[in-house]
């Protein structure tokens, strides 16, 4: 990555409630272009800070893009001075932080379309932005929400110990997940641990009772607004992600049916590799590989002839 030599500029955008948000701009300096330059947004994976989608964010910068990266409330440098009974969740997430920032886009970057990269939860956060019918085309790695059913079975019992009991029950005890101490996420916010442990086959579900109810209205209110995403989508997993799995990556496209979804799988072996995972689509080794289908997808709106892997799903999303 050393080619890429890139200086993002930091700053706060206010989420659409007011509060703050770390973010970072790769800005072209060029404006003699007649096509006007995409601008790609990076959403993160749960509790994973921006900084990690840097080099990437480098990478669509030199390719063409415009880029923002940010943090969610509660994460990296979008972190209060304390987590201590900070309550920030998933909804806050999409609704007033990556709506925030979609606002803060569409002011900055006027006629410029506007395009997304998620990661994880990143792809589920797109449909709860009351502003995501901006959004042109979208690329997202092991997009789902954790739905326990849904974890790959050779590893569900494990996950479940690890994420539905060591961490809602550290979370009780310590007013947030003290996941850097762990060294397993960034400190998250006791509001996104309610949602991840959630048990519902449906994410709305979780908001029926308890201390962040919605009523029917305001719950059917969030699932339409998934509806009005209406760019293609490229969903890419791979078989060794225990939480991207086929069901798990078509629970979430289900929600996005006016968007049309190709969903490619790849397994670690086409590459010659022994394992990706949940994380690593984002280290900078895979520029040459795997960076470079997000790139010709994001650029062209297709795959690359000579993409290894397999066609899962390529039809609207029903």
């Amino acid at each position: 990555m050393s080619e890429y030599v890139y200086h993002p500029e930091s700053m706060n955008v206010c989420a659409s409630d007011g509060y703050p948000l770390h973010a970072l701009v790769w800005l072209s300096k060029s404006g003699d272009s007649l096509t006007p330059r995409p601008v790609v947004i990076i959403n993160p994976a749960t509790s994973v800070h921006s900084r990690y989608y840097a080099r990437f964010a480098a990478y669509l910068h030199a390719n063409g893009f415009d880029v923002v990266t940010y943090d969610y409330r509660g994460i990296g440098g979008s972190r209060p001075k304390t987590l201590r009974g900070f309550d920030a969740g998933w909804i806050d997430w999409g609704t007033q932080d990556f709506e925030g920032i979609l606002r803060f886009v569409a002011q900055r970057f006027p006629g410029q379309p506007i395009q997304v990269v998620a990661h994880s939860v990143g792809g589920f956060l797109i449909g709860l932005a009351e502003s995501n019918h901006r959004v042109s085309r979208v690329f997202t790695m092991g997009a789902q929400f954790a739905y326990w059913k849904d974890y790959a079975q050779r590893r569900r019992l494990p996950m479940l110990w690890r994420w539905h009991v060591v961490m809602p029950l550290l979370t009780a005890i310590c007013g947030y997940f003290p996941g850097k101490r762990l060294g397993w996420l960034e400190d998250t916010p006791r509001g996104v641990v309610h949602d991840w442990t959630a048990r519902h086959p449906r994410f709305e579900d979780a908001y029926r009772k308890g201390h962040r109810v919605m009523t029917a209205e305001q719950r059917r209110r969030l699932v339409e607004r998934f509806s009005q995403v209406k760019g293609e989508t490229l969903a890419l997993s791979v078989t060794d992600d225990d939480f991207g799995t086929v069901p798990a990556i078509h629970r979430l496209l289900a929600y996005f049916k006016n968007s049309p979804a190709t969903h490619w799988r790849i397994a670690p072996n086409m590459l010659g590799l022994s394992e990706i995972g949940h994380f690593a689509f984002f280290h900078a080794r895979f520029e040459h590989s795997l960076w470079r289908i997000a790139l010709t997808w994001l650029r062209d709106g297709r795959i690359p002839e000579d993409t290894p892997g397999k066609l899962i799903n390529r039809a609207m999303v029903e």
